[in-house]
């Protein structure tokens, strides 16, 4: 098994690790593949609730594209690899539970889109954020012109990506690029007491909020509601809404299992 993706369950909360320190975790297609399988794997986990997300080392979330290995590519397999990233990311944001990302360094360009196709994102103080493709003579494709436009609005969007601008931690909480800065030292801590409070809440219920923000931000406001009408649906034969009812007649915390 590929050692460059690390996973820990933290009673509930996978703690999901890119682990290329050396190469501030950039995303060569051994990583590529491995999130990929990392990803599909959690998603019919039971045992995961919240996924939070963060690179190894202290310096780099994700530097993004291994530009070394990029440069070894021919046309075709660029394409590939392109394909690859942008699919991989797509899976993030489509996972049936929260993911949060913890942004702990450096983020660029792909390791800008990854942390924008997870739900919530926490930046350290050091941390700093930007989708510099078109200083390489590309731009944005693994969702970084959709994603962020939808983030920050389509003309911060432009700014950000026609200049190729870095942006720091309290500009990108500005911008609502990230939901929050932690303090110094506590990201990791912060991002998993986050995801502890998110994993009290029920499974299914989360799904299906997700799921109608998601697609329900992307369509009419009447489509939206009945959308939202539709997840609802799905809640109401569930043993946890039961189970939230009586919890709150017993004033009690309630236990939720995913059913």
């Amino acid at each position: 098994m590929s050692q460059t993706i690390l996973t820990e369950n933290r009673d509930g909360v996978l703690l999901l690790t890119l682990n290329r320190p050396e190469s501030m975790n950039s995303l060569n297609r051994e990583l590529l593949a491995a999130l990929a399988a990392t990803v599909k794997e959690i998603s019919f986990d039971r045992d995961v609730r919240v996924v939070v997300i963060t690179g190894a080392g202290e310096k780099a979330f994700c530097s993004g594209a291994d530009l070394k290995e990029r440069a070894t590519m021919s046309p075709v397999e660029v394409k590939e690899y392109i394909y690859n990233i942008r699919n991989t990311f797509t899976m993030v944001e489509n996972l049936p539970k929260p993911v949060i990302a913890a942004v702990n360094g450096f983020a660029f360009g792909g390791g800008t889109e990854l942390a924008m196709a997870a739900d919530i994102r926490i930046a350290a103080p050091t941390a700093v954020m930007g989708l510099t493709e078109t200083s390489l003579g590309i731009i944005p494709g693994a969702g970084g012109t959709q994603r962020l436009a939808r983030l920050v609005g389509k003309g911060k969007a432009k700014e950000l990506i026609f200049l190729a601008k870095r942006v720091k931690a309290p500009e990108a909480l500005q911008i609502g690029l990230v939901n929050q800065v932690a303090a110094e030292g506590q990201l990791l801590e912060e991002a998993m007491a986050m995801a502890a409070k998110i994993k009290r809440n029920a499974p299914v219920a989360l799904e299906m909020a997700k799921y109608a923000i998601n697609y329900g931000s992307e369509i009419d406001l009447a489509s939206g509601l009945a959308l939202e009408s539709n997840c609802y649906a799905v809640t109401i034969p569930t043993k946890d809404r039961l189970e939230g009812l009586q919890a709150f007649r017993e004033k009690r915390p309630p236990v939720f299992t995913g059913e």
